[in-house]
């Protein structure tokens, strides 16, 4: 089963992908593509703070673990979200 991207279809992503090279030229988009993974990363990477930041704090205090785990699903969640959202503009290595 092939689910568009966000309700957009191939016609529509090449429209997309023709006007940003027109408006920002071939040479710019590695610039942006790096700009943008950078800002996944950083993303990413702030959620892993949090989610450590929370199991040490409930470590400290003796906070029920049920309620870490159940923090921690939705912090995974979001970081899903994030990857199914980011998942089509990865490089491919």
């Amino acid at each position: 089963m092939n689910v568009p991207f966000l309700f957009i279809g191939g016609p529509e992503i090449f429209v997309i992908i023709l006007i940003v090279v027109m408006l920002f030229g071939a040479d710019k988009i590695p610039e942006i593509a790096r700009g943008l993974g950078k800002g996944m990363r950083q993303i990413k990477d702030a959620t892993n703070d949090i989610k450590k930041e929370i199991n040490d704090t409930a470590k400290k205090q003796g906070i029920d673990s049920d309620l870490v785990s159940n923090i921690n699903k939705q912090v995974n969640e979001v970081k899903d979200n994030i990857d199914d959202l980011t998942g089509p503009i990865k490089r491919k290595s």
